[in-house]
């Protein structure tokens, strides 16, 4: 009950600042509306030279893609921790975190947490809802169901890895541009992963396993039983990941000496 009072405060408050400035947030939103529609065209262009990309149509694509859009709009809204360097660490924010009754993860979550970030989802949904037409996909009844769950899972291996990236700074107070890279890296998981060599395919799979935020549940949705067994372990590979950010995070914090230092 704690962190649940915690959870809907910080929300509130966080209502509360937005809406202050009614301007700016509609403008985030457009802004982020057109950034993802710079990605969709890039794929319409490249399908304009070609019929196909490595046996997958472009109707495939645009709904591999349309599907990574909603996991990786739930990363965006609830681990926005793009600047923790900056704020927590040079600022010396994170002493101030620390003398709170609560988890400190949990709290920089909250704090920087960006809720309208979730239009990608709804973005993404129409985009996939498109692409299913074109395609006649035919969805079982459990479809639903599955597709909750690799969402979430694919927002956790996204989450698990972005937390291990922060909490490198809790070990320096220097600036660190590894965030920006790979958030990079990442775009690779919103197309079929057979278009990349085999070295990136099991990067992407077993390193940095970006593939199981957007292709591998996307494909199982298209009925595509080559990547099944895989697509089926995502909510797994989400949990095994966002431990290992949990624990480096907690690792981090009893080896953080402070702003004072």
């Amino acid at each position: 009950m704690f962190y649940t009072r915690l959870i809907l405060g910080y929300f509130m408050q966080y209502l509360k600042t937005r809406l202050e400035y009614r301007g700016d947030f509609l403008v985030q939103l457009v802004t982020d509306l057109l950034f993802q529609g710079v990605n969709l065209v890039f794929i319409l262009v490249v399908f304009s030279h070609t019929t196909d990309l490595q046996g997958w149509t472009r109707e495939e694509v645009i709904f591999i893609y349309g599907y990574f859009l909603v996991p990786f709009a739930v990363f965006a809204a609830f681990f926005n921790l793009w600047d923790f360097n900056e704020r927590y660490i040079i600022r010396g924010e994170m002493d101030r975190v620390l003398t709170r009754p609560a988890h400190s993860l949990l709290q920089v979550i909250l704090e920087t947490m960006a809720p309208e970030s979730l239009i990608g989802a709804v973005t993404g949904l129409a985009v996939m809802g498109w692409a299913a037409m074109r395609m006649d996909v035919d969805w079982s009844w459990y479809d639903p169901l599955l597709f909750l769950v690799f969402v979430i899972g694919g927002a956790a291996v996204y989450g698990g890895i972005y937390i291990t990236l922060t909490s490198i700074s809790l070990f320096s107070d220097s600036k660190t541009d590894i965030q920006p890279i790979m958030y990079n890296v990442g775009n690779y998981g919103r197309y079929p992963i057979n278009i990349y060599s085999k070295v990136i395919q099991f990067v992407l799979t077993w390193v940095l396993p970006f593939a199981f935020v957007g292709f591998y549940p996307a494909s199982f949705l298209l009925d595509d039983d080559r990547w099944s067994i895989l697509a089926m372990v995502t909510p797994l590979v989400g949990v095994v990941y966002m431990g290992i950010g949990i624990t480096v995070w907690n690792w981090g914090i009893r080896n953080y000496r402070g702003a004072g230092n």
